[in-house]
């Protein structure tokens, strides 16, 4: 497992990760906010199993949900004076590395970084969110434990469920997909590689045609394939619902963890139709979410 603040898109946001690294390592109490969001709830469960693995004691809160907060009105942190606290506010706009400082409590929002891609290592802007943020912080203190190598994968959801996908190339989500693939933690594999795949995620696709294609790709070569999959996505491209990125990762980078029959995308994608819209439902449903991540490694069963 690399250490993901010494690689490329955590380049800016490193020294700050660092620091927040530094006090968790150093305090008697971790308090962990975040909202009973999906996002929410994959970044804090990156941090929660990094002190269960570590043996640091630590409290965690699940807020209010994004969906149930008034228009302009905002949530007060509830900092304690007896440890650290760590607030998690994956909607928060985007920050600068250089404006940010740590007050009374540690904030971990979307930063604004500069990825250096390719051979001529040309400068491209993008946005690091919450949950990856986390999942460096928990590999950082806890590289070697159970927990954390678990949920190593689920590093990258955060990224995929940002809407940067739907505007253009999106610099830090192939970054640290390619980080987890080539350090093992994910297999990338086109979509009829995919045993399980979600339905309803690709407008217009033929499902038919994919399970036909599915029993043939493994005798294909690769020009056929590539001929196959652009026959397989016309429809969805010429509805442009979905953004040609994102459909190109739909259809080209599916992501497996293990023996997982069922890709990270749909497990994603099943788990948003899943999220309760009742308020009074959210904060068990996270929880019962939050506690599969850190004990199994699972986002849905």
């Amino acid at each position: 497992m690399n250490d993901l603040l010494e690689s490329a898109p955590f380049e800016d946001a490193k020294e700050y990760l660092q620091s927040i690294c530094e006090m968790i390592k150093s305090t008697s109490m971790v308090y962990l906010n975040a909202p009973c969001d999906l996002e929410g709830v994959l970044a804090i469960s990156h941090l929660e199993a990094a002190c269960i693995d570590l043996d640091i004691r630590y409290s965690r809160r699940l807020v209010k949900s994004k969906q149930h907060i008034p228009h302009g009105e905002y949530q007060e942190v509830d900092v304690k004076k007896d440890g650290l606290t760590i607030s998690i506010e994956p909607f928060e706009d985007t920050w600068k590395c250089s404006d940010l400082t740590i007050g009374e409590y540690v904030k971990i929002l979307p930063l604004s970084v500069s990825v250096r891609m390719g051979s001529k290592k040309s400068e491209r802007i993008g946005a690091l969110d919450v949950v990856s943020q986390c999942a460096a912080i928990a590999a950082k203190i806890a590289p070697n434990g159970a927990r954390v190598r678990r949920l190593r994968p689920f590093a990258i959801c955060g990224q995929w469920l940002r809407d940067s996908l739907d505007n253009t190339f999106d610099p830090i989500h192939s970054s640290i997909r390619d980080i987890l693939r080539d350090e093992g933690s994910v297999s990338v594999v086109a979509l009829p590689e995919v045993p399980v795949s979600a339905q309803g995620m690709i407008p217009n696709l033929s499902e038919t045609m994919l399970k036909r294609l599915r029993k043939r790709w493994a005798k294909m070569d690769f020009e056929s394939r590539g001929q196959a999959i652009s026959e397989l996505a016309l429809p969805s491209l010429s509805d442009k619902v979905i953004s040609t990125p994102r459909l190109e990762e739909l259809f080209w980078h599916r992501l497996i963890i293990g023996g997982d029959e069922q890709d990270l995308y749909s497990q994603i994608h099943l788990a948003k139709l899943d999220w309760p819209a009742e308020e009074e439902l959210v904060k068990s449903h996270s929880s019962t979410i939050l506690r599969g991540l850190i004990s199994q490694g699972k986002l849905i069963n």
